[in-house]
């Protein structure tokens, strides 16, 4: 079992800030981070949770990712999750591993890279830290730096510093 997971918080806070940031970086993709000016990726935005199921697998099959966390090859299931309010990770008592997404019209919101990520990042994390702990934030950012690229990795290394989540 893992420890209390007291980081929780202070780790959502810091996501808000790379989510705002994303969603502010305009048709330039630019950003400040740090006194410098990055290039963001583009974030993918999935339309249904068949097409956030097709994505995670292809994330899992990627060599990069496949090299970096041993847990690719432990198999995780993406299904619709019913409300609104937050996208989950969980194994269940037989030990299959799920992803829940909310795909309503107010769950639209999950229904980004960004999100998709962080459960994943779940899935991956083997570290015996909290659930949103410092193996949690070091998974995130190794993943989304493998997928979306060094410079989405960057902010959240910086955002998670400037945080305390490190």
């Amino acid at each position: 079992m893992r420890p209390r997971d007291v980081g929780r918080a202070r780790l959502y806070a810091a996501e808000r800030l790379v989510h705002r940031m994303f969603d502010r970086a305009g048709s330039s993709r630019t950003a400040q981070l740090a006194g410098a000016e990055i290039t963001l990726p583009s974030e993918a935005r999935f339309a249904s949770v068949d097409s956030v199921r097709d994505y995670v697998s292809r994330v899992l099959a990627m060599p990069t990712v496949r090299a970096r966390f041993p847990r690719t090859t432990a198999p995780v299931a993406v299904r619709e999750r019913r409300g609104f309010t937050s996208a989950e990770y969980r194994t269940s008592s037989a030990g299959e591993a799920q992803i829940a997404i909310p795909s309503s019209a107010d769950g639209r919101w999950a229904l980004r890279e960004l999100v998709v990520l962080h459960e994943l990042a779940h899935h991956l994390d083997d570290s015996d830290d909290p659930a949103h702990g410092r193996g949690f934030a070091v998974t995130l950012i190794d993943l989304v730096g493998l997928v979306m690229g060094p410079e989405a990795g960057l902010v959240y290394r910086v955002m998670f510093g400037d945080s305390d989540v490190l």
